[in-house]
């Protein structure tokens, strides 16, 4: 908990199952109005796997003054300022990097994502990452429909940053995709 207690992030893994795209949750990270509130303003999840910088950037930006990003095209921004290309069908709402294996898309939110506001017709902000098509997922994120848009670029921006990152072990299914550079010992 934040100590304005207005923030807060939670490892659910064991605690409280369910999935993203067939993997379990591991974080729930939520916000509220004020610290008396019970009803959450916002929620992003998680899942295990997700490159730990995008979610450190992410916790990072919670503590960073509203920057004025209020619509859905700083998310799309934010990564297309990467590389990343706009979804040829969805220009306004997707994007995927260039080698097709990472997505950020605007869509209906799946089952358990909700927030203070209770419509099941609302849009979230999802990402994932699929390195060969109609293999397993590596990872899932989710953003209720009222995460701020400027949290969800920032998290789209570390998600595409095109530096190295370190990493002992590489994902399954992504050997083929990435350059690995070995440090000397």
């Amino acid at each position: 908990m934040s100590p304005d207690g207005l923030r807060g992030a939670e490892w659910i893994l064991a605690g409280y199952p369910f999935e993203l795209g067939g993997l379990p949750v591991a974080w729930q990270l939520s916000a509220r109005p004020h610290p008396a509130s019970a009803l959450t303003e916002w929620t992003a999840y998680f899942t295990a796997g997700l490159p730990h910088e995008a979610l450190t950037d992410f916790l990072l930006a919670l503590d960073t003054p509203d920057a004025g990003l209020e619509d859905t095209e700083s998310v799309l921004t934010a990564l297309t300022a990467r590389g990343w290309l706009r979804d040829r069908d969805r220009p306004q709402a997707a994007a995927t990097d260039p080698g097709l294996s990472t997505s950020v898309s605007l869509e209906m939110l799946p089952p358990l994502i909700h927030d203070a506001d209770p419509r099941d017709d609302l849009l979230g902000w999802q990402a994932w990452a699929e390195p060969v098509l109609g293999a397993p997922y590596l990872w899932c994120a989710s953003f209720s429909a009222s995460a701020p848009h400027e949290l969800v670029a920032a998290f789209a921006s570390s998600l595409a940053a095109p530096g190295p990152v370190p990493r002992r072990v590489l994902p399954d299914g992504a050997e083929e995709r990435l350059t690995v550079v070995r440090r000397g010992r």
